[in-house]
């Protein structure tokens, strides 16, 4: 008796779930954004995928004045996306190009929103560009917050300004701050090769919150906590990017540190439901976790839990394995362990992820089936 292996989902049946997904999440809240503008920054990057992608789609419900007027900018340095460049062409997002690091264009006009997601966000991308990291996160997002605060004398008041913070301003918490809360205040290097993404998110957050203390202004922040998913190229050099490379190559998956630093992991779809939640619901001045608490899995359970999906899709035969990385830097300042609380969310946005770790990897092999190279986001 022969048996078939099961089918990789198409494409577009998986983004329409995940799509659909987001906007059900987020429910109610999306209609304050009727008729709005809203600017996202880094708007062609991997949160960004789903949260533009996720805008677009509830706007294909509605008539055109109800519609949430999009407003994309990215400096494209890995690429313009084929996905973004559509939404362009039909209309659908005003694409810019622009450098954050750099004064803002002065013909952007305003916004009723803005998110600031540009940015590096792969360790071994910000080691190798730390100052270019920091100015994004620094200076890009100080010309977001003066552009808010001028907006307060003109006809479009800024509604909500959502910062994208990192779990990473924790670094490496003791065992006492694990599962870790948003009032833990962190254990970082402000030297090492991290520092530059650590240190600027953690100074970004306080402009924030000085801004939305001296200015009164609708300033929030988010804490990602290993987010992954559509959206996050192959090519990135994070975890599960680099083992769906090796798997979909049909070579043994690399490990490049002892297996034992545990994680848990966000599905794209449930954090960009939380990223929304904070914009159109967050308290002014707050950060929030944004992730899941559980399964909190070591880096070689995570490349087996891979196999047994790859060896049921695509009769994949490969094995983990261990070697050192050829980035001197590579483990230095890297925590034990990232888990967080995210009882401040629930209580506070009725954030409530759903999407299991096992789902998710199903989901984003399938997506990286579709999207074997980084060149196409």
């Amino acid at each position: 008796m022969t048996t078939t292996k099961p089918a990789v989902p198409p494409l577009r049946e998986l983004l329409d779930r995940d799509l659909g997904f987001i906007c059900s999440e987020v429910g109610p809240d999306l209609e304050k954004l009727t008729g709005r503008r809203i600017l996202v920054t880094g708007g062609a990057g991997f949160l960004g995928y789903y949260l533009v992608q996720a805008l677009d789609h509830w706007n294909s419900g509605r008539a055109g004045p109800n519609q949430v007027r999009i407003t994309v900018l990215d400096n494209f340095a890995r690429g313009e996306p084929r996905w973004i460049a559509d939404l362009s062409a039909a209309g659908r997002v005003a694409l810019r190009r622009h450098d954050i690091s750099q004064p803002l264009p002065p013909d952007l006009g305003e916004h009723e929103y803005i998110v600031h997601a540009a940015g590096i966000a792969s360790p071994t991308y910000y080691r190798q560009r730390p100052i270019e990291t920091m100015d994004a996160n620094v200076g890009g997002l100080r010309s977001l917050l003066e552009l808010a605060h001028r907006q307060l004398e003109g006809s479009a008041p800024v509604r909500g300004l959502l910062f994208f913070s990192s779990s990473e301003i924790y670094g490496d918490p003791p065992a006492e701050w694990i599962p870790t809360p948003e009032h833990y205040r962190g254990y970082v290097s402000c030297t090492g090769p991290r520092a530059c993404y650590d240190e600027s998110k953690r100074y970004g957050e306080t402009l924030c919150v000085n801004f939305a203390r001296v200015h009164d202004l609708p300033i929030t922040m988010a804490r990602p906590f290993n987010n992954f998913g559509p959206g996050l190229k192959i090519s990135d050099r994070r975890v599960i990017p680099d083992f769906a490379a090796d798997i979909l190559a049909g070579r043994d998956i690399v490990l490049l540190s002892d297996g034992k630093p545990t994680r848990t992991f966000c599905y794209v779809a449930d954090a960009v439901s939380g990223y929304l939640k904070i914009l159109l619901r967050g308290r002014p001045g707050e950060a929030y976790n944004i992730g899941t608490e559980t399964p909190e899995i070591s880096m070689r359970d995570l490349a087996a839990a891979m196999v047994d999906i790859a060896r049921e899709w695509f009769g994949y035969r490969g094995r983990v394995v261990q070697q050192p990385s050829s980035e001197a830097a590579y483990l230095e300042d890297n925590p034990a362990r990232r888990c967080p609380t995210i009882a401040k969310a629930r209580a506070e946005l009725g954030y409530d992820p759903k999407v299991s770790l096992d789902e998710g990897l199903r989901r984003s092999l399938a997506w990286y089936a579709h999207h074997p190279s980084g060149n196409d986001g």
